[in-house]
């Protein structure tokens, strides 16, 4: 298995909205935020997305995040992700998720059919807006199995 550097997601969520609902084993919520920021990288451009993750009663995130990358090159690059946006450690929070990729021309098309993966982290500042989210997000590059 491979993994190939693709680009760094640096943003923020400039606004946001939640709801808890307590339960029998503690609070769960759902949330909805609007993220603004840069991808840097072989995709690189302004970038904007919708996250609305669910908060599980343990702390963790799990995101649902469709967003749009505008390259500096004119195209158009849809983004999803999913995954888990740990609750530890504690001002660096992890994140690791699944990437997918749409778009209409190369050389942003040949993501259509790759996979990609994203580590990073939630680096907290002293308030919400100081809050900055950083994923790495690389190339899953197909290998043939070992015989």
């Amino acid at each position: 298995m491979l993994l190939e550097p693709l680009y760094r997601l640096v943003f923020t969520y400039p606004h946001g909205w939640g709801v808890a609902i307590e339960g029998l084993r503690g609070a769960e919520e759902q949330w909805f935020f609007l993220a603004e920021g840069r991808a840097e990288g072989s995709v690189a451009g302004s970038f904007r997305g919708a996250n609305h993750p669910r908060r599980r009663t343990d702390r963790t995130f799990l995101p649902d995040f469709q967003g749009v990358i505008e390259t500096e090159d004119g195209a158009t690059v849809l983004v999803n992700m999913s995954g888990f946006g740990r609750a530890y450690p504690a001002g660096r929070r992890q994140i690791v998720v699944a990437v997918t990729h749409l778009a209409e021309v190369e050389p942003y098309a040949r993501l259509n059919d790759v996979v990609c993966v994203g580590t990073g982290e939630v680096r907290a500042g002293e308030s919400d807006e100081e809050t900055v989210l950083v994923i790495d997000v690389a190339e899953l590059v197909w290998e043939p199995p070992a015989d």
